[in-house]
């Protein structure tokens, strides 16, 4: 029996319809922004592997930090105790977040980094005796896959069999420079009610619905609209963080301090999970009390895993070096000029680029949607030429590695245009 049969017989894959699917790669070995099948045959990892590997397959550095942890300390109990990678992963974090941020709660993925967030946000009401329990989301905006996090997220998109069960959720449309008046004025209204608990957004880019991007001064507006009623905001850069939107987050390039702020994805450099969800000091002290059921009662068998926290801080030490800030920065520019050429492209509807995402729509009759069938016949097409990139419906984009060479980025190009050529 080969890998492939072993895989049908014993593996449920995500986001995946098993009985039309075509058979999975078998990606074997990973180095630098490459991946190898059981065959030998290679594909440049433009995607970054669900947009995590933010340093390349295999970065020696990463690695070494990972083994010297695991010969030091792998893993302990997080409740009562705590251990010098955690002390130190979470100062780094905070010593490159806006200087309102303090405290950090460590969990797993980005999914419950989410549902850590919601959940400081309605106990933090509740522990004050506010009644405060509705909270505000974007259209389109996709934030995880707990319940939390699917209730706040779009309806009727991944979530259908389970709406029955989700909290209240007012959204807002996704803003645009068209809509704008009519998002703020809809958030006024909504903030006025004074039952709003939070508001929650992806952070200039929203990733599932196709890398939809809006301006840093919009996000501004919404914000101070939500402060003005003391609405409490919750910035998800799972997957905007370090350096994807070409700033080490999304959030500095807003005037607006957000007040909680979820992180995991490339946050270990993409090569161990763990979950960030950092709140200010006034979150944090509104769960101090005599009472222990005031306290945050939520962990993991895995918080605070030492060996995730070594990653953290391995991928901080090298996103500070020049040499990374360089190639983040040139990625950047060839992004800039190929989304010049491209957007002229008949089958182009629109390029949309901000830092080192570099978003495709193609003209679609159903409009933006993850379901068109474009997907599967782009990705089919990448696969053969040696290209491992994953669409969003017929949205094609590229979120690469920052050790990507000019030449591999031409090659991705390349690939692409000949699809829209084809």
């Amino acid at each position: 029996m080969n890998l492939i049969q072993k895989d049908k017989q014993y593996v449920w894959h995500p986001f995946t319809q098993a009985k039309t699917a075509n058979d999975p790669l078998v990606i074997v070995k990973g180095k630098d922004a490459w991946v190898y099948d059981e065959n030998g045959k290679k594909y440049l990892d433009a995607n970054s592997s669900w947009w995590t590997i933010i340093h390349g397959h295999g970065n020696t550095y990463i690695a070494d930090k990972i083994n010297q942890q695991f010969l030091t300390l792998d893993h302990s109990v997080f409740a009562g105790v705590t251990h010098p990678k955690a002390i130190e992963s979470a100062q780094k974090i905070v010593n490159i977040l806006p200087d309102n941020f303090s405290k950090v709660f460590f969990s797993d993925n980005g999914s419950t980094a989410v549902e850590v967030a919601l959940k400081m946000v309605f106990q933090y009401w509740y522990n004050k005796g506010v009644h405060k329990k509705k909270i505000i989301a974007i259209e389109g905006s996709y934030h995880g896959d707990t319940f939390g996090s699917m209730s706040v997220s779009q309806r009727g998109y991944f979530n259908q069999p389970f709406e029955h069960l989700f909290f209240e959720v007012d959204f807002i449309p996704f803003p645009t420079s068209d809509n704008i008046d009519n998002v703020l004025k809809k958030m006024k209204t909504l903030v006025n009610s004074e039952q709003v608990a939070g508001f929650i957004f992806e952070p200039l880019v929203q990733g599932a619905s196709g890398m939809r991007m809006y301006a840093p001064k919009i996000l501004d507006q919404l914000l101070q609209i939500a402060k003005s009623k003391n609405v409490l905001c919750i910035a998800d850069e799972v997957m905007t963080g370090f350096y994807r939107t070409g700033t080490m987050f999304a959030i500095n390039q807003i005037q607006e301090k957000p007040d909680i702020i979820c992180l995991s994805k490339g946050i270990t450099g993409g090569v161990l999970p763990i979950g960030f969800t950092i709140a200010t000091q006034t979150i944090f002290d509104a769960f101090l009390s005599d009472d222990t059921t005031k306290a945050l009662l939520h962990g993991h068998s895995f918080t605070a895993n030492p060996i995730s926290c070594s990653a953290v801080c391995a991928n901080i030490e090298l996103l500070q070096q020049k040499k990374i800030q360089q190639q983040i920065s040139n990625i950047v520019k060839q992004h800039q000029l190929f989304a010049l050429e491209i957007k002229q492209h008949p089958m182009v509807a629109e390029v949309r680029q901000t830092g080192t995402i570099l978003a495709i729509e193609l003209h679609n009759q159903a409009g933006t949607t993850y379901f068109s069938n474009l997907k599967d016949k782009a990705y089919q097409y990448f696969i053969q030429r040696g290209l491992l990139l994953r669409p969003l419906g017929n949205v094609i984009f590229i979120n690469p590695p920052y050790c990507i060479s000019k030449n591999e980025l031409e090659f991705a190009y390349q690939i692409i245009t000949d699809f829209l050529n084809n």
